[in-house]
């Protein structure tokens, strides 16, 4: 019995010792860093969608049938090319025909003019009548106003003639036929296609109520710093994870909550000289030039995720290994805004954080950050 009962306080003995570092260990070397509050460049993210700064709805603009598409479907247009044409010969002939309409009324002036120019000297010589002059008159009035009128008519007949090549009015990508060849176009069913200019490009994001809020509260106190020129930085990183090689600017940001979505738009214009924005691409957007004031940050590496959340591991003035629960706010490059659990001054371990346990005695040295060798992987999260 009192063999089982040594044997049965060693192994509690010696499970307690594994939760705890032994006594008399020799102290684990790690790499620390003192944490002090300094502003700190902050990058916001968001998901954004690509939209043509110009989406141009072609529409035949005469009633008649379609005569053929000229263009290739989804090609890159020019404005001024033509993209289809319609049946040109009723409005040829409506054209002719206003045309003669117009020459047989001018041979009316003519004539009217001519009888006027007649019947004044006899009028003032009182060789005719007073209303002799006054029906010349209006006769050679009512001439001027018909050729004026089939001159309308011309001019709309040839308006009419042209519509029936339909152009382009911006340089941008084509959509496809929605009407093929042969159709009947009429006001129920003008919508030939679509073409979208492609540069500038605009990328649109959306701010949500909490977060609009929670930036204007972090401005008004200070916290959040903007650029002086309010000049926002907009980078966006492709589907593929390529960061696309150009910079935005904010050009347009709602002023109204949508009540559907509860968020603000937000809307960026980039210069897209090589196409190769598309509309209606999903995009990561990257917002930078704002800064947290007197913010604490660490390196990424120290910021380790448990059952209770993010937490960091400390150096106590025993020289032992601690951990310290932390709140994390956004990212910085490669390091982790701090909201709380940290205070200046605290040393944060950053190397060997494998071999640490709590009360662990460690020998701490001044943390000297690798050469970085690739790029990493950009966080899913915004800052907050």
């Amino acid at each position: 019995m009192g063999v089982i009962c040594v044997l049965t306080l060693g192994v509690l003995v010696a499970c307690k010792g594994d939760k705890t570092a032994p006594e008399g260990a020799a102290a684990l070397p790690v790499g620390i860093i003192t944490v002090s509050k300094a502003d700190v460049p902050v990058v916001f993210e968001f998901v954004g969608q690509t939209q043509s700064s110009q989406e141009v709805e072609i529409r035949a603009r005469v009633n008649g049938f379609l005569e053929h598409r000229v263009y290739r479907e989804g090609a890159m247009v020019h404005a001024g090319d033509v993209l289809f044409r319609m049946d040109a010969k009723p409005f040829k002939a409506a054209l002719d025909a206003a045309q003669a309409e117009y020459r047989q009324q001018k041979a009316r002036l003519d004539t009217a003019q001519a009888n006027l120019n007649r019947v004044k000297p006899l009028a003032a010589k009182n060789a005719l009548s007073q209303k002799d002059l006054d029906d010349a008159t209006g006769q050679q009035q009512a001439a001027a106003a018909a050729v004026e009128q089939a001159r309308a008519d011309v001019t709309t007949a040839e308006l009419n003639l042209g519509y029936t090549t339909i152009t382009s009015p911006v340089d941008g990508l084509s959509s496809f036929a929605k009407k093929q060849d042969g159709s009947y176009i009429d006001a129920s069913n003008s919508l030939l296609t679509y073409v979208a200019k492609l540069d500038p490009m605009w990328v649109n994001f959306s701010l949500s109520e909490n977060e609009f809020l929670q930036f204007r509260t972090q401005s008004q106190s200070g916290q959040l710093k903007m650029p002086k020129d309010g000049g926002l930085e907009i980078d966006i990183v492709l589907a593929d994870g390529s960061q696309y090689g150009k910079h935005g600017r904010i050009s347009f940001s709602d002023a109204a909550l949508n009540t559907e979505t509860g968020t603000y738009l937000v809307r960026a214009e980039f210069a897209n000289p090589d196409d190769v924005l598309r509309p209606g691409q999903f995009v990561r957007v990257k917002v930078r030039g704002a800064s947290l004031s007197s913010t604490l940050a660490v390196p990424q590496e120290a910021v380790q995720q448990g059952d209770r959340g993010a937490f960091v591991w400390t150096v106590d003035e025993q020289g032992k290994a601690k951990q310290r629960a932390v709140e994390t706010g956004g990212w910085n490059g490669s390091e982790w805004v701090i909201n709380s659990g940290l205070r200046p001054g605290d040393r944060v371990i950053v190397e060997n954080l494998v071999k640490l346990a709590p009360d662990m005695p460690v020998n701490p040295h001044p943390y000297t950050p690798a050469a970085p060798t690739a790029a990493k992987a950009a966080p899913t999260g915004g800052a907050q």
